[in-house]
């Protein structure tokens, strides 16, 4: 993937399409898979080229070890940026019950990551916060964050999403996928009768 764009952004968000082992086998008998991008194939997007001195970049990340800490100590410092902290999105059913047992790792988790970095942004960010919500039927498709990151942004920030599925009023949204949570089929029809 490489970025064609030249503006310079206060908020980068990402939802890599992580490389994962069940991913892997559950492509190769289905074709429920999605293509999966290797940590050095995330180091290598030049968002450092994109992101204004004082931006941040938010970052979705699975529970593996080895994806966080290649973000902390290969990508970030690629990008420009610093380690910040992260909170976790913790999912639950309607219940409010968490959608699986917590379990030691490498076991499936209720659980994920929502990773920080940032340039000069140091201290301003409350790091370990939790963030609950019942997830969507749709794989992959997060709870929007803007409303939660507002406070640590300018007024009217600039925001771009990398590997979006979904447009957002007033963002750049880029990636292969950037309607696919917003093609007809997801919707009912409904007719309006005056």
């Amino acid at each position: 993937m490489s970025l064609y764009l030249k503006e310079k952004f206060d908020l980068i968000l990402l939802d890599p399409p992580w490389w994962n082992k069940y991913i892997r086998r559950k492509r190769k008998h289905t074709d429920h898979g999605y293509n999966m991008m290797y940590n050095e194939d995330l180091k290598n997007l030049p968002l450092e080229n994109h992101l204004n001195h004082d931006g941040l970049i938010v970052v979705w990340c699975t529970n593996s070890a080895q994806h966080l800490s290649a973000l902390r100590d290969e990508i970030f410092p690629k990008w420009g940026v610093s380690y910040l902290g992260k909170w976790y999105w913790v999912k639950v059913t309607q219940m409010g019950v968490p959608i699986c047992e917590f379990a030691q790792p490498p076991r499936k988790q209720p659980f994920e990551q929502i990773v920080f970095g940032g340039r000069g942004s140091e201290g301003l960010l409350p790091c370990d916060k939790v963030v609950i919500s019942v997830p969507s039927a749709l794989h992959s498709h997060k709870p929007p964050l803007i409303r939660l990151l507002e406070p640590f942004l300018p007024d009217n920030p600039t925001c771009l999403e990398v590997f979006a599925r979904y447009l957002l009023p007033n963002w750049t949204s880029y990636g292969n996928e950037v309607l696919r949570f917003q093609h007809e089929s997801l919707y009912t029809k409904v007719s309006k009768f005056i």
